[in-house]
């Protein structure tokens, strides 16, 4: 199994050389607790609803997700490889109850975003322990230099992407390593490395936050969208900004949400059902 280099060995160089970090400390596990209680309430109040609530742009409608994409400690790892000036575009959560089947297939996350150029980190921040039994990530070290990978939609039922989508070539699971975190600690990953999550065998929920930031110069291919200025200045002006919600689901939040999210559906699924062949210029 490849070797995973972690504490001391955090920085610009080790991120480009293995395309990921892991694990990051990034709140004490006390604050975790109390977002993952605040995220099982969300749940207990609105049932089925609550997934798509806690899915794309999660953070447009309650103020503490708002607040944890612009938390200073995940910040402070992702100046490091992107640069002072940094938006975040999007972020969601991937949750798996207990003993649930959901998965994640071998994907790249660039595939189907229209963003370039490639200068892209997530950040997936642990709310409750990911371990291999919930189905913690996993990832190919070194993948992402291999570039864009043909990927096919699958449209799974079971698989967590909104298109199932998979790479269309095999992955050798001997290659790959599991970034275990516990609450309040979290990975980063390059856009193009390959990764995926099995199920979640375990007695409890796995909640991670996975977080999209990009450089300012970054922009959105097939259509304007929005992104939140999280840290330094945008002189470019690529995306509409996003305002903090008042409070959880107002209404004024959940209708800029909802357009925004169109828009970005439109750019994400445009010539769903049919295998993609590699972007030329990308990486």
């Amino acid at each position: 199994m490849p070797e995973i280099m972690t504490d001391g060995a955090f920085g610009q160089d080790t991120f480009q050389a293995q395309g990921f970090l892991s694990p990051i400390r990034v709140m004490s596990e006390a604050d975790a607790a109390e977002l993952a209680d605040q995220i099982a309430g969300i749940y207990d109040r609105y049932g089925a609803a609550a997934k798509d609530y806690l899915g794309g742009n999660a953070h447009f409608i309650f103020p503490a997700l708002f607040d944890l994409v612009c938390n200073s400690l995940i910040l402070d790892q992702v100046e490091q490889i992107l640069g002072p000036n940094i938006l975040c575009w999007s972020a969601s959560f991937f949750s798996k109850p207990a003993q649930d089947p959901s998965f994640v297939s071998w994907h790249q996350d660039l595939t189907y975003w229209g963003l370039a150029p490639a200068d892209i980190v997530t950040a997936w921040v642990a709310v409750t322990p990911s371990t291999r039994e919930s189905g913690c990530m996993r990832v190919v070290p070194g993948s992402h230099s291999e570039g864009q990978i043909g990927h096919s939609d699958t449209f799974a039922a079971q698989n967590l992407l909104s298109r199932g989508q998979e790479l269309v070539v095999p992955v050798d699971d001997g290659q790959a390593v599991d970034l275990v975190l516990q609450p309040g600690e979290m990975s980063l990953h390059d856009v193009l490395i390959v990764h995926g999550s099995e199920a979640n065998g375990s007695n409890q929920p796995r909640h991670g936050f996975a977080i999209r930031y990009i450089p300012t110069y970054c922009k959105q291919i097939g259509g304007r969208t929005t992104a939140l200025l999280v840290r330094g200045e945008d002189t470019y002006n690529h995306f509409d900004p996003v305002p903090r919600p008042r409070a959880d689901m107002h209404p004024d939040a959940v209708a800029f949400r909802e357009k925004a999210n169109a828009a970005v559906k439109a750019i994400l699924m445009a010539g769903a059902g049919n295998a993609l062949e590699p972007i030329i210029g990308h990486r």
